[in-house]
């Protein structure tokens, strides 16, 4: 396969997956993986993708949302493992808040039925919550957005003002040590935002292709996040990074 091509059909695979990994692509091309990183340094320069940590993430229609089909199979994997661990912080008889990503909507399903009081921008999670007698939802109410079946806006910034919680679960596109934390939706950047504000500690539950990204609208500095919890593919230079920063940090190992 001449080079051309195969940086082709590169972008091909990113854009319909949305983010891939160097040991992927390297498998699918059966290059090294030095190669594959040469590759997306150039495709990066000209600005047809964007590399994150282990890998590369799409730029195609960086700004709005994706839907929540196609979020639901990118890192899958990673992304209900995340959710799994998330749940263990979780103690009856808190109040706490989750954003309308798809690992929020994973913890959704795997929460116990024990008294709780959940706050979510998300029909989805609220809908699997309403399954569980016990659990106490909450709904912001606000602008629909379709594509991710979630309400942001100012009523829903505002009706987040009347409450205070003692955990926020929020996730996003990207999680830069200097830019901090980013979506590609300026709404829900917004959301988010007024989650943390909101709440005692912040949880931020981000699979390692997230790492070294950053997305058009701007959430919040690091620091500013109580706990991380990503997966097993994060660079330790990265966990480094975040400890440095005063942030902790939980790895999980990734399960089929």
């Amino acid at each position: 396969m001449l080079v051309a091509e195969r940086h082709r059909k590169i972008v091909e695979v990113v854009n319909e997956k949305l983010s891939v990994r160097v040991t992927e692509l390297s498998k699918a091309f059966k290059v090294t993986e030095e190669t594959i990183r040469r590759d997306l340094e150039k495709l990066e320069k000209e600005n047809l993708l964007r590399r994150s940590h282990g890998g590369a993430v799409s730029i195609q229609d960086e700004q709005s949302e994706v839907s929540y089909t196609e979020r639901e199979i990118t890192n899958s994997l990673e992304k209900k493992s995340i959710a799994i661990e998330a749940v263990k912080l979780i103690k009856p008889g808190e109040q706490i808040a989750l954003d309308a990503s798809t690992t929020a909507w994973y913890m959704a399903k795997e929460m116990p039925d024990v008294p709780l009081t959940v706050i979510t921008n998300s029909i989805k999670v609220a809908v699997e919550l309403s399954k569980k007698e016990q659990v106490k939802v909450i709904s912001t109410g606000g602008m629909l957005l379709p594509k991710s079946l979630s309400y942001v806006g100012p009523l829903a910034e505002r009706s987040l003002n009347m409450y205070h919680v003692n955990k926020a679960f929020i996730s996003c596109k990207g999680v830069h040590i200097e830019g901090g934390l980013s979506d590609s939706n300026e709404w829900q950047a917004l959301l988010k935002r007024q989650m943390m504000l909101i709440s005692d500690q912040t949880i931020l539950m981000a699979d390692s292709t997230k790492f070294g990204v950053r997305t058009f609208a701007h959430i919040t500095e690091i620091g500013q996040v109580s706990y991380v919890l990503t997966d097993s593919n994060l660079d330790e230079a990265y966990s480094r990074a975040l400890e440095e920063k005063g942030v902790k940090i939980q790895t999980v190992g990734v399960s089929p």
